[in-house]
């Protein structure tokens, strides 16, 4: 993992990486020659006036401070966020906080309920599965073109990533929301799959400033998460192999990068299809027939 041997802090670096486009904005508030304090990211933080799943105004605090109450519960009901020093997982996911502060309360307060209503029985539950998922790993897809979108659904990587590259580029767009899928972006390697959310939106809404797109996803999302279905299983989040979405690497400027099915993997229909098709006769069953003759 990127956390355990860190890039020096370059914001401009990141600035230049299409990974990290949608925290962008908060980038740019940070410092240029050091690692974010937990004082600047709280100053951030107040003046989006973030709220935790329970209400109470959100506040990134030093691991020190760490007590026997599980995570989620302090953060819905005291607004705490654990928030180790100079750690990239969590100044990610506290700028993902800033970013989709809807979401995170509503995942916060999801998390909270289940903790409630499993007291006692020692397991966490698919719904608290699907939460973490996402909000490590999930990244939220947009198209104008509902047709992409049931291609990434359908594992068709190199039609939607190749031959059909332009549209994506013109009509599709990828908001990276688990924090873990921007640590691995420090240092990015083949494999790193994402889990996602697939919204189909008007051509106009892609036209708009990205301050403005970011608050009505995080709007939606909220309200996504919300209903019962989008917790109920894992499998109904379709896989995204972020390094094929074009101009994340230059590998992917070459057709052959996504025959790569190590990285594109196939979908568990087209994997199985080879398998339905009619027995190919072959030599051995000629020698039994004509015995039967």
């Amino acid at each position: 993992m990127a956390t355990a041997a860190p890039p020096v802090w370059n914001r401009w670096e990141l600035l230049a990486s299409p990974a990290f486009a949608t925290l962008a904005p908060l980038i740019e508030q940070l410092p240029e020659d050091h690692f974010p304090t937990l004082a600047q990211l709280n100053r951030i933080c107040d003046e989006h006036e973030v709220v935790s799943g329970g209400g109470v105004p959100v506040e990134f605090v030093p691991q020190e401070a760490k007590t026997d109450e599980p995570y989620e519960t302090r953060v819905y009901a005291r607004g705490k966020v654990l928030t180790r020093s100079r750690n990239w997982h969590d100044l990610f996911n506290a700028l993902v906080w800033i970013t989709f502060p809807r979401t995170k309360a509503a995942i916060n307060r999801h998390h909270y309920r289940e903790m409630l209503a499993r007291q006692g029985e020692g397991l966490r539950g698919t719904p608290r599965d699907v939460l973490t998922l996402f909000d490590e790993g999930g990244v939220i897809v947009v198209s104008s073109e509902a047709e992409l979108g049931s291609l990434l659904r359908e594992f068709r990587w190199k039609e939607l990533f190749w031959q059909r590259r332009a549209e994506v580029v013109e009509t599709m767009r990828f908001y990276v929301f688990g924090h873990s899928i921007y640590e691995k972006a420090l240092q990015p390697y083949k494999g790193i799959t994402a889990k996602t959310v697939i919204f189909d939106v008007p051509a106009r809404e892609l036209e708009r400033p990205l301050a403005q797109q970011l608050a009505t996803l995080d709007a939606r999302l909220a309200k996504y998460f919300g209903e019962p279905k989008a917790l109920a299983a894992t499998e109904a989040y379709a896989p995204l192999p972020v390094l094929g979405i074009p101009g994340w690497t230059a590998d992917s400027e070459d057709e052959r990068y996504y025959d790569d099915t190590r990285h594109f993997r196939p979908g568990r229909v087209q994997a199985e299809e080879p398998q339905s098709a009619p027995p190919r006769r072959d030599e051995s069953e000629a020698p039994r027939k004509r015995r039967k003759k």
